[in-house]
């Protein structure tokens, strides 16, 4: 009987650093035992300071990654981080098409850590129209959903309604990040439906290991929908291992700057399971 490795797949860009993008992507969905392959969209010089330069890898590549993956490997699940020009978006959704039963978990990365924006409008308005309904979550931070619901979110009563409308802009189910929202607890809302909804808390973490949360949240959950769990045990699930992993890595100097998280503190084994034939 042959067999074969639960995967994870990961478009994004690279963070040089090591703590963001495709490498806590990487380091994720290893960690959390899947195959990790990737689909890099842009090359960043940065480290735990910032952002230094960034290269756009040309669609065309970023094409012939994704099909070379997709035709050969052939992932369990899918995350999906930086895409910075609307005919990326394009390139990814158009390819997407042919693989509509693999789940999508989208982290639209449009807003930096410090607030600064980071694609333009159009490419906005893009992920919106080609990617929001093929995602099976989206998981804007708080800063992102400020952006795609246009107005101020400054208290955790602000979740819901925030959930709902980047819900009736298209998505399959939404997870809005309140890790912006200081407090003695942290809360995250994941919204699957208009009345369908769970609040998510875990007490603060006071470090500056954060780089990377993001990426790593999400890939955590594309994880866990590619061992085959529903969204909400899911998103529970990667929410834990990336709270261990900001503990654990809490007091740890990475650069001088703002750190990664601890991704291998609980290191799991590859994943495998029995083909049919």
């Amino acid at each position: 009987m042959k067999k074969k490795y639960k995967s994870v797949l990961t478009i994004a860009g690279s963070d040089s650093g090591g703590g963001a993008g495709i490498q806590a992507d990487l380091k994720t969905i290893s960690a959390l035992g899947c195959y990790a392959t990737s689909v890099i969209t842009a090359v960043t010089a940065q480290n735990t300071r910032g952002v230094r330069a960034i290269h756009p890898i040309p669609p065309v590549i970023v094409q012939a990654q994704l099909e070379a993956v997709m035709e050969d490997i052939g992932p369990d699940a899918i995350k999906i981080g930086m895409l910075d020009r609307p005919e990326v978006v394009r390139v990814v959704a158009d390819c997407l098409h042919a693989y509509p039963n693999i789940p999508v978990v989208l982290d639209p990365v449009m807003v930096a850590t410090s607030g600064d924006r980071l694609i333009a409008e159009e490419t906005v308005s893009a992920l919106i129209e080609m990617l929001f309904p093929r995602a099976q979550l989206i998981t804007p931070n708080l800063y992102e959903a400020e952006m795609l619901v246009q107005r101020p979110i400054t208290e955790k009563n602000q979740l819901l309604d925030a959930a709902l409308d980047i819900f009736d802009l298209g998505a399959q189910a939404v997870l809005v990040k309140g890790g912006h929202l200081r407090g003695e607890l942290v809360a995250d809302l994941l919204l699957w439906g208009y009345k369908a909804y769970r609040i998510l808390e875990k007490p603060y973490i006071n470090t500056q290991n954060g780089h990377g949360t993001g990426c790593t949240l999400s890939s955590a959950i594309a994880v866990e929908l590619a061992k085959g769990a529903a969204l909400v045990d899911a998103v529970a699930s990667a929410s834990a291992y990336v709270w261990e992993a900001l503990d654990t890595g809490k007091d740890v100097v990475t650069g001088k700057g703002s750190g990664p998280l601890n991704h291998f503190h609980s290191p799991k084994k590859l994943e495998i399971y029995e083909l049919d034939n």
